[in-house]
């Protein structure tokens, strides 16, 4: 795919102001649903256009649902803040952006050394997880369902090999999140930015660094083409989920089965973005090692183990937060994170390590 595709944007603003409230006929509703993710982004901007294609076509069209892609309709970072004004009903990103309104936000998305995606899913279905997310949102009007799974990500790109923790420091790096601040504590400068911002900031020599998700979507975006140092796995995004969130007051105000319909139609998505990313992650790495001349490495032992000992921190920190909801959250993600990660060990892990050990084929 063509990176310059769906990196284009139109303008915000006049736009917005142009559209009308949300159209009701004839018993039949039109939500907007604005995301983080540039037009057709392969698995993330793909997975939010088919979960609205999913919601209208369940419905047989009682609950329309039009997605505006990042810059559409409002910024790709305000998308959360265009369903709590009202711009908008749903929004389509990933929790961990909004940790500016509640650092609780961030355990919803990636947590370092935290949860694989199965893990956080049993939290958030079975142990309390959804639970305290709701009352997280409720403070904001809204109501969050995880609506895709990338699993494990790629650690990012580098200009420059890594050689240590010294080779961390002073460097100009996107990455968000809890990750975002172990990096810091590394000695990097870190900063956010949309998908459709990051090739021009790296090009340019803003950054020196980056990391958005892995190989199927960092091929579209084209970092291959400014650094070929392509580190794996992350450790400070193991298991990635992004949300779908709706104004909760029009959610509750919808007949039970369109409520049934978001909640379930989201709840499959998540599962079928996580296919998505199985099946194309490693085609689309042997296209960057085979075709560009990337080179996949690992992280030095010292910065892994540097950067296990500033998650402990932080999360440390939060258990210990003033904020009675972030001490909720990481209480219940912790002790959660202590019992999924048992089986993890003794079932997945050891029988991943077998494979590799013994079989070939």
């Amino acid at each position: 795919m063509d990176r310059r595709s769906f990196i284009r944007t139109s303008a915000v603003g006049a736009g917005a102001a142009m559209l009308a409230a949300p159209a009701v006929a004839q018993g039949n509703i039109t939500w907007r649903m604005v995301t983080t993710w540039p037009k057709n982004f392969p698995g993330l901007g793909v997975g939010a256009q088919r979960l609205a294609d999913r919601i209208t076509a369940a419905s047989g069209g009682r609950l329309t649902v039009q997605v505006y892609s990042a810059g559409e309709l409002v910024p790709p970072l305000q998308s959360l803040d265009a369903v709590i004004d009202g711009t908008a009903e749903m929004s389509h990103g990933a929790a961990y952006y909004w940790q500016n309104k509640s650092p609780a936000l961030s355990f919803f998305t990636g947590v370092p050394y935290g949860m694989t995606s199965r893990e956080l899913t049993a939290w958030m279905r079975y142990m309390g997880g959804q639970e305290i997310w709701d009352e997280i949102y409720d403070q904001f009007g809204v109501q969050g369902f995880l609506s895709g799974d990338t699993g494990t990500q790629a650690g990012g790109w580098f200009k420059n090999e890594l050689t240590g923790v010294d080779s961390v420091k002073g460097l100009r790096f996107r990455t968000p999140g809890l990750g975002g601040r172990v990096w810091e504590k590394l000695g990097a400068t870190v900063t956010n930015m949309a998908a459709g911002e990051i090739f021009q900031a790296l090009q340019s020599g803003t950054l020196d660094a980056a990391e958005f998700v892995g190989p199927y979507n960092d091929l579209a975006l084209g970092f291959y083409q400014v650094c070929k140092n392509y580190y794996f796995p992350s450790f400070v995004e193991p298991g990635l989920a992004t949300e779908l969130v709706v104004d909760k007051k029009k959610y509750q105000a919808l007949p039970d089965d369109l409520q049934a319909i978001i909640r379930d139609v989201s709840q499959a998505e998540y599962d079928q973005v996580a296919s998505d990313f199985y099946a194309n992650d490693p085609r689309a790495l042997q296209t960057l090692v085979n075709d560009h001349g990337v080179n996949i490495r690992q992280f030095p032992e010292e910065i892994l183990k540097t950067g296990a000992t500033a998650a402990a921190e932080i999360m440390t920190s939060l258990r210990e937060s003033d904020d009675p909801l972030v001490k909720k959250t990481a209480e219940s993600f912790i002790d959660a994170f202590r019992i999924v990660r048992t089986r993890s060990k003794t079932t997945d892990g050891a029988y991943v390590t077998a494979r590799e050990t013994y079989f070939e084929i």
